[in-house]
């Protein structure tokens, strides 16, 4: 009894559980890097990872021997180097904007696109291909800034038609973001109705599907990664605000939480994360429903955890499954979406089949 009670005691195998779920977020740490440096070899034209390696410290000032070709230096700095960053973002961004909401509007089966968000950037694309509406003033940038706009926007109605009717619900949040996620969409389809440009309809729905194609060194990539370090950063120290919503509000409450100012707040921080991601690479699905459900089988539930396991594994999923879409139909590329749309649907219905037998 007496050696229960010494404080390096460990009855109920806590720290033995925290220590292990260390040890798996540690690996797919270590797991993510190995997987960047092989990403970026894979392509029409292969690559070694020793190879990739030397061109990236090179570039990073290490004085390594130039050993490979001036194309292959610009295929792995210029092409792929800035689309295996974003990819990591993006997959990040989404996974714990995914285990965030969850939590906050406690249903299992939510991911970030609740908000209205990919309504909101497909809008704000369409108008940019389309019409040309920014491209004056903005240049290159114009479909990336309309389209971070729009996913924002969307988001900040969904969130001021949610407390018209007084505190911020989960159901209310629901309700309003499918209403606006559907409306936008109907204004998405009507631009490409209307529009006279073949060309410039099929981008706006290859856009719509998912694509890392745009990726490069730019102020859009540094945006993206610096959205999506803070909110992983912001959201892992307010693991137990998360953890009270998913209780429920009553806990919340009792915990001395106000859980409506919380839950704004935490979706402001969400919304910025998921718009940023979907602005750079268009609306990639699952990785915001599917890539949680994988981390709480890691490493559990407590957000401390699960926000950054989230955040590494969602940009490992991203990673390769746009070496997918850039392979499978050479030299033709896949929209992302749809590899994750054939990955995460057999995912989500084993998900539902499995709560319905609760």
């Amino acid at each position: 009894m007496t050696a229960l009670l010494t404080p390096r005691a460990d009855p109920l195998g806590v720290r033995a559980r925290s220590r292990a779920a260390g040890g798996r977020i540690l690996a797919l740490a270590l797991l993510l890097v190995l997987s960047a440096i092989v990403c970026v070899g894979i392509g029409p034209l292969v690559i070694a990872p020793g190879t990739v390696l030397a061109v990236v410290l090179h570039h990073l000032g290490l004085p390594v021997p130039v050993t490979w070709s001036p194309a292959q230096d610009s295929i792995v700095w210029d092409v792929r180097v800035p689309r295996v960053l974003l990819g990591a973002a993006v997959g990040a961004g989404l996974a714990v904007s995914g285990a965030a909401l969850q939590a906050m509007v406690r249903n299992l089966l939510a991911d970030p696109y609740v908000l209205g968000v990919s309504g909101g950037a497909s809008t704000g694309a369409a108008a940019a291909i389309l019409l040309g509406a920014g491209s004056a003033v903005l240049g290159q940038y114009a479909q990336s800034v309309l389209a971070f706009a729009g996913a924002l926007g969307s988001a900040l109605l969904v969130l001021a038609i949610s407390r018209a009717g007084g505190v911020v619900t989960s159901l209310r949040l629901l309700i309003a973001g499918v209403a606006v996620g559907y409306a936008l969409s109907a204004v998405t389809n009507l631009m490409i109705f209307s529009s006279d440009s073949a060309e410039g309809s099929r981008s706006v729905m290859f856009w719509m599907l998912g694509s890392l194609a745009l990726a490069r060194w730019d102020a859009f990539l540094l945006v993206v990664a610096v959205a999506v370090a803070g909110a992983s950063l912001a959201l892992t120290a307010c693991s137990g605000v998360l953890d009270a919503l998913g209780a429920g509000d009553e806990t919340a409450t009792a915990l001395g939480i106000d859980a409506a100012r919380a839950r704004i707040a935490l979706l402001i921080g969400v919304s910025l994360c998921t718009a940023a991601s979907v602005a750079a690479s268009g609306s990639i699905g699952f990785v915001g429903l599917v890539v949680p459900h994988l981390a709480r089988r890691l490493v559990g539930a407590a957000h401390a955890r699960l926000v950054p396991a989230a955040a590494l594994l969602g940009a490992l999923f991203l990673l390769w499954a746009d070496v997918l879409s850039r392979v499978v139909l050479q030299p033709r590329e896949l929209p992302i979406g749809v590899i994750t749309a054939i990955i995460g649907a057999p995912f989500l219905l084993a998900l539902v089949r499995r709560h319905l037998a609760r």
